[in-house]
């Protein structure tokens, strides 16, 4: 597939998406988008993506349709992804919901790392095969790149449990968005989400998605 333009809503900023590792995600989300495109292929490295000219001056979403960094990914898959991003002078953006994989890895020196943390609370039925929430923070903390946080799609949460998980992370920014995909998910109330802004906006920059509304 190559280099792709952004077209979704997940990062306004994102210019384009490209993607090594393809097929179904290892944690296996319930709200995933991907589900509904069909994405349930065997996951696997697609050698032929080291051939793509990234670019200069892009900001790209590396591994926007699969988790570059799940436990079940292959670490010598992330490392030639890696080294194929060193070669171009772009922004990149790597997204993960297991950033403890990233430690002791040398990334691209203008790397922006990001997990999804959807409230402070364990939903299994939900999450699957992701770490806690409180691990994602956990490893967020433990890396020293710039940070953004996503809250999407917002589960119910604790407000202070879930204030102190996201202040762990020390995030630059947090983009907090709703569930799309009418998945019947246990959500918060107005009122809460309002609140959880208000709080957040103490120590960090808030960027409400458009699909927040549905909720406000």
């Amino acid at each position: 597939m190559g280099l792709n333009q952004s077209k979704g809503n997940m990062y306004e900023f994102v210019t384009h998406t490209w993607n090594t590792v393809k097929g179904e995600c290892p944690h296996h989300c319930s709200y995933c988008y991907m589900h509904r495109w069909g994405q349930q292929k065997p996951v696997r490295f697609d050698e032929k993506e080291l051939k793509t000219n990234l670019g200069t001056g892009n900001f790209i979403f590396v591994g926007s349709s699969c988790d570059l960094f799940a436990a079940k990914i292959q670490p010598h898959w992330a490392i030639a992804t890696l080294e194929h991003c060193y070669k171009f002078d772009n922004d990149y953006l790597f997204q993960t919901k297991n950033p403890s994989q990233i430690n002791g890895v040398i990334m691209p020196k203008k790397s922006v790392i990001c997990t999804t943390i959807e409230t402070n609370r364990w939903y299994e039925d939900i999450m699957k095969d992701c770490p806690p929430p409180y691990k994602r923070a956990l490893g967020m903390y433990c890396i020293d790149l710039p940070k953004y946080l996503t809250i999407e799609p917002i589960l119910d949460f604790d407000l202070g449990e879930m204030i102190e998980i996201v202040k762990s992370v020390n995030p630059i920014q947090v983009n907090i968005g709703a569930d799309s995909g009418n998945n019947k998910l246990p959500e918060p109330s107005k009122s809460k989400v309002l609140e959880l802004v208000s709080e957040l906006q103490k120590f960090t920059t808030i960027h409400k998605k458009t699909n927040l509304a549905r909720l406000l």
